[in-house]
């Protein structure tokens, strides 16, 4: 599942830069402060390195768009915004996801997701994602589409008659979890201990800032180790189970993967399948909310559900960026990009690209003939669960028109913090509850 497209942590190599700019010897609190310094004298790379909040990230993406095809950075990253260009960084086999240790060989401070194939390039790459792949098959996924929905109803069940509750703790959260965990066959009897982990390795993304950080990342580690070693156990005592769990376990017994490979994997395809839908849901409703007149269109025409969602992946997608490393001297729009560069595809940027899309900032139902968004990467990093975040995000925005078509935002919804991953840790709202 890469939903979270590679490299996890695209701006903790911004910060490494940073590290290296600082000296050998300097400390992280060093590193933070060369960036954060860089961002007052208007150097907008490290503005995006140094946010804590993503309100105004559009503003600073659009700063960097302005200066041009290829954004340099004091720090040494390069940075594209169109989306010509972020596909053909995505795509090209010249730049890479890997090598973004630093030269002490530490780790990249992914916690469970270190040494994931989201992290990796052919063959690795290709041998464990072909593993998971066929359980995210788009026909496979849509065969699930009347169970997907059964769950989503159950979730919403367990709040009918509250005149408020809170969208994604209630809602947005534990209907993704329960259905990536039901898929890969991982129990799921405290949604919310999932909900805490994601939150945990969600925030790692934009770097470890903190020992007590990296010690909750490390706690996270042992636990979904723990978890997966478990299981890996029970499909061994029970082969004949064919779930996503089941098939990573299987190749782990028989030698097509190693513990690190099976825990690391299982791990991305937990997280990733639910962190990034969690805030596709989110963003979805708030969109629509902010124009009455959209949401009284699906409440009116709830087949425009599939509209919203791809929409909201243009317009204000979950995942904002990702990076690559140069493995070659390469050129992007006439710009020389050396080998070993590190390059910031910001595909936020890119789904507002003015060169592609109309009123690229107006949250539009009736967009045609516009090339697809890139809120799901591109090339072999493609994201694997795509068709399951598309089709939680359908089912998750119809039923909410059908059930609640007097929905609203009860008070100010609260953004989470950081940029790489965009959604809310709060949506307050309200409803009369219609019966059903």
């Amino acid at each position: 599942m890469e939903a979270m497209p590679s490299p996890a942590g695209a701006l903790q190599g911004v910060a490494r830069l940073a590290l290296r700019r600082a000296g050998a010897t300097a400390r992280s609190a060093a590193a933070r402060g060369l960036v954060r310094g860089l961002a007052v004298v208007g150097d907008p790379i490290a503005q995006l390195a140094s946010m804590r909040s993503a309100d105004d990230v559009y503003s600073v993406y659009e700063r960097v768009r302005a200066q041009g095809p290829v954004a340099r950075s004091r720090l040494g990253a390069l940075a594209v915004t169109s989306r010509t260009l972020c596909e053909q960084v995505l795509r090209e086999p010249a730049f890479s996801v890997q090598s973004r240790a630093d030269e002490s060989g530490r780790p990249t401070g992914l916690g469970p997701l270190e040494g994931s194939f989201l992290e990796l390039d052919p063959p690795d790459h290709t041998r464990l994602r072909r593993i998971a792949a066929p359980a995210f098959r788009p026909r496979t996924v849509r065969s699930s589409a009347d169970r997907i929905e059964a769950i989503l109803h159950r979730v919403l069940d367990r709040v009918a008659g509250r005149a408020r509750f809170d969208l994604v703790a209630d809602v947005a959260a534990p209907f993704p979890i329960t259905v990536i965990a039901e898929l890969m066959g991982v129990p799921v009897d405290d949604p919310d201990r999932f909900a805490h982990l994601g939150h945990v390795v969600g925030q790692a993304l934009d770097g470890v800032a903190s020992t007590a950080q990296a010690e909750q990342l490390h706690r996270a580690s042992l636990e979904l180790a723990e978890l997966f070693t478990g299981l890996a156990g029970d499909r061994g005592r029970s082969p004949a189970q064919d779930d996503v769990v089941g098939l990573l376990a299987a190749a782990w017994h028989d030698g097509r993967t190693t513990r690190a490979e099976y825990l690391s994997s299982c791990s991305l395809l937990l997280l990733a399948g639910f962190e990034t839908t969690v805030n596709l849901i989110g963003n979805s409703v708030t969109a629509l909310q902010r124009d009455r007149r959209l949401w009284e269109s699906v409440v009116a025409d709830p087949s425009l559900a599939a509209a919203v969602v791809e929409e909201t992946l243009r317009h204000d997608p979950p995942v904002q960026l990702t990076s690559r490393i140069a493995g070659a001297d390469v050129e992007l729009a006439g710009h020389g990009v050396r080998r070993g560069s590190y390059v910031l595809t910001l595909l936020g940027a890119a789904g507002r690209d003015p060169q592609v899309y109309r009123q690229p900032d107006v949250f539009r139902l009736d967009r045609r003939g516009e090339p697809e968004h890139l809120a799901f990467s591109s090339g072999i990093h493609y994201c694997l669960g795509a068709p399951l975040a598309r089709l939680e995000g359908e089912i998750a925005v119809r039923v909410l028109a059908q059930r609640l078509p007097d929905l609203r935002v009860a008070d100010r919804p609260r953004r989470r913090a950081g940029v790489t991953l965009r959604g809310y840790e709060t949506i307050p709202v309200a409803s009369g509850w219609p019966a059903a």
